[in-house]
């Protein structure tokens, strides 16, 4: 164990606004998969609305955009709630409610324990990362790397398409 974290932000452009019947089904979804995430080995803290049980309120990409900013303990920690709980049917059925994104819409990072990035902050490791590629500043889960002073990565799994 290290002395660091994983932050992780991931952005979806809208199809519609959020009371949309198109966006019913996710909308539904909401509160149960952040229930879930909190319960899963490994979570840390996730961004949300001031007064609010989600983060959908917070526009800083645009208002066709939302955004999720999550802290885990280790990528280990969030690829399983990710791909091995009840959040994988939200991957399956993301392009039902997302645009399909045209450049990186998901960005992984290492911070100190403690530390609880800002939406500014992620922005900025997102534009890093569509920028220059994979970094130990800026990465993804196809492109690992170990947090400072923790021995290197084991070569990732393969993965599905990331997505929100």
């Amino acid at each position: 164990m290290t002395d660091h974290h994983l932050a992780q932000l991931n952005i979806a452009r809208m199809r519609a606004p959020l009371d949309d019947p198109l966006m019913a089904d996710f909308v539904a979804l909401l509160d149960p998969v952040n229930a879930l995430a909190e319960a899963s080995p490994g979570f840390v803290w996730r961004l949300v609305g001031e007064g609010e049980s989600d983060a959908t309120s917070l526009r800083p990409f645009g208002p066709d955009w939302i955004v999720n900013l999550t802290v885990w303990a280790d990528v280990e920690a969030l690829w399983n709630f990710s791909y091995r709980t009840d959040h994988l049917d939200l991957v399956r059925r993301r392009r039902s409610w997302f645009h399909l994104p045209k450049e990186a819409h998901m960005v992984l990072w290492w911070i100190p324990a403690g530390h609880l990035p800002s939406v500014e902050e992620a922005a900025e490791r997102l534009a890093r990362l569509r920028e220059h590629g994979p970094t130990p500043e800026a990465f993804t889960f196809g492109t690992r790397f170990p947090a400072p002073g923790a021995a290197p990565a084991a070569p990732a799994a393969p993965s599905p398409a990331p997505g929100p």
